[in-house]
């Protein structure tokens, strides 16, 4: 069976955008647009988040896998559909297929987080653990479709996908008919695909431009190269938009419509996921946030008013814990610091002391008594401080040299 037709590989256009939109009415959600005061202050120019993590099933996937799975034929919606997700796409595929009464099953790896496994079977999909990476449950999911003759519900490389995708562009110059700039996270580029295909016909003005994690950057050399290039190994906490190769059909429509695609770092998604809830009281997923961490890597550099689409909030909590506590670093309220002390009653309570002066919130301490480096009547301990940024970082430091303690290297 192939997955890569002529049909496949035809291009998307605004009336293909418009037509999903009508097929999406009353089932896809029109998310809100919220302003940022914070992040409007920072660039200058007011800024506007568009919540698609507000969407059914917590991201926009909902939207191409209706109407991809909608455009199928009679007989192809009897075989059933087949996909391969860790967590988005399964959603929106498990949906979409109930809504329609379409069999579905969906290919998740083994190490999926548990609410997202959950929710996929909640929403009707048969779900099968195979693999421990995305690429050996993608070929478990095309696999399933040769032997049973279901549909393969690709994430993001299909015209329907792609058109399904871009009703969110439509939605963006409804709510913001004066924005200038579109930011949309890039993976595989189903997304800003379609986003661009809507806005660049309506407001050929508007710049649209990709944000893609560093360590799984795939568009900037393919459109160096003129064509879809695969990276080894995409390494990123933002799993929605890891993806090692650009899609055929979203990688034109990219090379020809996209004003730019730019990278962002992992401190910098932590930093924008832990903005997102503090600041917006949103529940975003590390892609998601890639817009956001845009706009902190570089906030003068956009033309105002900005569209920040968050595109997804399916987080899962231990992951959230993780990304939090890498957020606060990255924005310096922690501090780690190791000092040596003379080992004698009240020596710890006289440093914890110190630290309450200085307001530090102490998270944890360990001791070492054992190493060889330390005196008879020493121990060296390690302090984990919360804090309220890199000033106040300065400042317990500098009270503790103040009281007499050498910080460690």
């Amino acid at each position: 069976m192939s997955f890569r037709t002529p049909e496949i590989l035809r291009s998307v256009i605004l009336d293909d955008v418009r037509g999903a939109q009508k097929m999406l009415s009353g089932v896809a959600r029109m998310t809100p647009m919220e302003g940022s005061r914070h992040l409007t202050r920072l660039v200058g120019a007011p800024v506007h988040l568009k919540c698609e993590n507000l969407q059914r099933t917590g991201s926009f996937k909902l939207r191409g896998a209706y109407v991809r799975i909608a455009g199928l034929r009679p007989e192809e919606r009897a075989a059933g559909v087949v996909a391969a997700s860790a967590g988005n796409h399964a959603q929106g595929v498990a949906l979409a297929s109930s809504l329609l009464g379409v069999r579905s099953t969906v290919f998740m790896p083994v190490g999926a987080p548990l609410p997202k496994v959950a929710a996929t079977r909640e929403y009707g999909a048969d779900v099968r653990l195979v693999g421990h990476v995305v690429d050996e449950t993608l070929a478990a999911a095309e696999e399933y479709a040769r032997e049973t003759g279901a549909v393969f519900i690709h994430p993001f490389d299909h015209p329907d996908i792609v058109a399904g995708q871009g009703t969110v562009g439509l939605e963006i110059l409804e709510q913001c008919p004066e924005v200038r700039t579109i930011l949309v996270g890039v993976g595989g580029g189903g997304l800003v695909a379609g986003i661009a295909v809507a806005v660049k016909a309506l407001r050929p003005d508007v710049k649209v431009i990709g944000v893609q994690a560093e360590g799984a950057a795939a568009y900037p050399p393919s459109l160096a190269a003129g064509r879809p290039v695969s990276i080894d190994a995409p390494t990123t906490m933002a799993d929605g938009i890891k993806v090692g190769r650009p899609g055929d059909v979203p990688f034109k429509i990219i090379g020809d419509l996209v004003d730019d695609v730019r990278t962002v770092s992992e401190g910098e998604l932590s930093s924008a996921l832990l903005l997102c809830l503090e600041r917006a009281k949103m529940v975003v997923e590390p892609a998601g946030a890639s817009t956001v961490a845009a706009l902190l890597s570089d906030p003068t550099s956009f033309e105002g008013p900005v569209v920040a689409l968050l595109s997804g909030g399916n987080v899962d909590p231990l992951l959230m814990q993780r990304i939090l506590r890498h957020g606060m670093a990255a924005a310096g309220r922690y501090l780690s610091l190791r000092l040596r002390l003379t080992d004698r009653p009240g020596a710890l309570a006289g440093l914890l002391g110190a630290l309450s002066v200085a307001d530090a919130n102490v998270l944890d301490v360990s001791h070492v008594r054992t190493d060889p480096r330390l005196g008879l009547t020493e121990v060296e301990v390690e302090l984990h401080l919360e804090t309220k940024g890199p000033e106040h970082c300065e400042e317990v430091a500098a009270t503790l040299r103040a009281n007499g303690y050498t910080i460690l290297d």
